[in-house]
C-alpha cells in the first residue's frame, strides 16, 4: 500500500487534542501505510504523545501554532485574521501537496470558506457542500447534501449539489443511474419554495440525471433514492434531528433489555444481534462528511465526536484519499455539463 499523509487540524471540535490526538493514535495502528501532520499547540498535543512506540512516532510530524478558529468565529473572520490557525494550516499542506487529505472538527462555515479560496472548486462548481452517507431499510447507501456549508442556496447552487451527488454516487457505489430527489414539504410539484421549484425545473431538464422529483423528510432512510439534495440549513437540522432520534432510540433499548430477568436473559441470548442493531442506529458510526466539489479533499468532523467518531472520521478521510475523489468528480462531472449547456 503507497503511503497516505493526512493533515489534521488537532485543535478543532469542542475537545481539541483529548480527542483529535487518541483517535489518530488509533488510526496509525489501524493503517500501517498512513501517515499523519497534526497542526496544533506543541505544549498540548506532545504530553499525549509520550511513551509511543517508535514505529507510530516515526509517522508523526507536528506542525505548532496556538491559533485556532473558535465555533463562534464568523467565516469572513476567521479567513482574514486566522491565518496561523491549525484550520488554515491544515488546510495549506493539502494546497501545497504536502498531504492528501484534511481533517477538522471546527468550525463548519470557517472550513468552507478557507477550503474554497486556498483550494479552489472544481469547474462548473460554484459552491462547495458536505455531504454524508446515511443508513437505510434496504441497506442501500443514500448521500444527503448539503449538510450545513451553505445556509442558503439559489437554485442553480442546488442543481450543481445534485450533479455532485450523482456523480458521487455512481464513482464511489458504481452505481450508473442514481435517483436524485430534492427534499421537500411535499412530492407534489406545486409543494416548495421558489428555489426548491427552479431547481426541480433543471433538473427535469438534465437527460444525464436520474431525477426523481420530491421526496419528503419521512422517506429519507427508504433507499427509495440514492442522492437527496437540500441547502444546508434544511440539511444540517435534518441530520442533527435525525441523529438525536437515533441516540434517544439507542437509550430506550439499551434501558429496556435491563429490566426484569427474563429479558436481561433474552438479551444475553440474543446479544450479538441487538449490538449489531445498536450499531447501525448509532450516529457516531457515520461521523464525518465530505466537503466535496473543491480540487482537494477536506472531511468534517462533528464538533462534540468522541474517540471513537473522530476515527470514523479518519477512515472517511483516508478512503477518499484512496479514490482520489475530486479527481473522480471532475472527469465525470465534465461530461454531465457539457451535455447540459448544449
Amino acid at each position: 500500500m503507497t503511503n497516505l499523509t493526512l493533515a489534521l487540524d488537532a485543535m478543532g471540535g469542542d475537545f481539541g487534542p483529548r480527542i483529535t490526538v487518541p483517535a489518530t493514535l488509533q488510526a496509525l495502528r489501524l493503517y500501517p501505510f498512513l501517515h499523519v501532520i497534526m497542526v496544533g499547540d506543541r505544549s498540548q498535543i506532545e504530553p499525549l504523545l509520550s511513551h509511543l512506540e517508535s514505529d507510530i512516532l516515526s509517522r508523526i510530524e507536528l506542525v505548532h501554532t496556538t491559533e485556532v478558529v473558535k465555533m463562534c468565529d464568523r467565516p469572513v473572520h476567521a479567513l482574514r485574521n486566522c491565518k496561523q490557525s491549525s484550520m488554515r494550516l491544515a488546510i495549506e499542506l493539502v494546497r501545497d501537496k504536502k498531504a492528501q487529505a484534511c481533517l477538522s472538527a471546527g468550525n463548519t462555515g470557517a472550513l468552507m470558506a478557507i477550503s474554497k479560496v486556498l483550494l479552489k472548486t472544481l469547474p462548473g462548481i460554484d459552491r462547495p457542500a458536505l455531504v454524508s452517507c446515511l443508513p437505510a431499510v434496504n441497506h442501500k447507501p443514500v448521500y444527503l447534501l448539503d449538510l450545513g456549508a451553505n445556509v442558503s442556496c439559489c437554485s442553480e447552487t442546488l442543481f450543481q449539489f445534485a450533479v455532485m451527488g450523482s456523480v458521487l454516487c455512481e464513482a464511489v457505489d458504481k452505481n450508473p443511474v442514481p435517483k436524485v430527489a430534492l427534499l421537500n414539504v411535499g412530492i407534489e410539484e406545486i409543494k416548495g419554495n421558489d428555489q426548491v421549484q427552479q431547481a426541480g425545473q433543471l433538473l427535469q431538464q438534465s437527460p444525464q440525471l436520474n431525477y426523481a422529483g420530491f421526496i419528503e423528510g419521512d422517506d429519507i432512510y427508504s433507499g427509495n433514492v440514492d442522492v437527496i439534495v437540500c441547502d444546508g440549513f434544511v440539511g444540517n437540522i435534518t441530520l442533527k434531528t435525525s441523529e438525536g432520534i437515533a441516540r434517544l432510540l439507542v437509550h430506550q433499548l439499551k434501558k429496556g433489555l435491563t429490566q426484569g430477568f427474563f429479558v436481561r436473559l433474552l438479551a444475553k441470548l440474543i446479544a450479538p444481534r441487538i449490538n449489531s442493531v445498536l450499531n447501525q442506529m448509532n450516529p457516531d458510526h457515520y461521523n464525518g462528511a465530505s466537503l466535496i466539489g473543491l480540487r482537494g479533499i477536506v472531511v468534517k468532523s462533528h464538533g462534540s465526536a468522541d474517540e471513537s467518531a473522530y476515527l470514523q472520521a479518519i477512515s472517511l478521510a483516508v478512503t477518499e484519499a484512496q479514490r482520489r475523489l475530486p479527481k473522480m468528480i471532475e472527469e465525470r462531472l465534465e461530461s454531465i455539463l457539457l451535455d447540459i449547456n448544449n
